[in-house]
């Protein structure tokens, strides 16, 4: 059960993976059980013929990677064009980061209300975004910008050819606590 668990978290992480620690807490066992499992569900997953992906380590951070042996088919795959196509989700996060930036991630979870790492990880990949510096509070986290590559992206020169987020807005809907307009 465990290394379900594992690989559904691991899935939903993307890119950004998940550290050893976390791990280990978000499924309430400790790092020997964790490490255990681990490893069996590397090598199940390795030996798999079945499987197109990997579990693999960097520095007590792990990550589900897509194994070496089809990496002329995934280069196929986005030389066709067949990837370019963004996500509502990341749609979304894009849109976000254009109109607060610069924004750190925890922001951007907290406007959507929901997690937003995978696709945000997404967006760095295809540099549609770019980390810009450290917000000065605890933490230090990342914060997101647009790139250039996302102005061509559009077809856009700058962020005020944007449509006004105001245009947006709908207060017809807006009432006090009564629900009274």
């Amino acid at each position: 059960m465990y290394q379900a668990k594992i690989m559904a978290l691991l899935f939903v992480a993307g890119d950004q993976g998940i550290k050893e620690k976390d791990l280990a807490q978000l499924l309430e066992i400790d790092s020997a059980a964790l490490r255990q499992n681990i490893e069996e569900l590397k090598v199940k997953l390795l030996t798999d013929q079945d499987s197109g992906i990997q579990l693999v380590e960097y520095n007590s951070l792990y990550k589900l990677v897509t194994k070496n042996e089809f990496s002329e088919l995934l280069t196929s795959f986005f030389k066709a064009g067949l990837g370019t196509k963004l996500s509502q989700a990341a749609l979304e996060i894009l849109s976000i980061v254009a109109y607060r930036q610069p924004i750190t991630r925890v922001e951007i979870d907290e406007i959507r209300g929901v997690q937003s790492s995978g696709s945000l990880n997404t967006l760095l990949m295809r540099k549609l975004i770019k980390e810009h510096g450290k917000k000065n509070v605890p933490g230090h986290p990342n914060l997101y910008m647009v790139t250039d590559e996302f102005f061509d992206y559009f077809g856009i020169k700058s962020i005020s050819e944007l449509p006004k987020i105001e245009n947006f807005e709908d207060d017809s809907n807006i009432g006090d606590i009564n629900g009274e307009s």
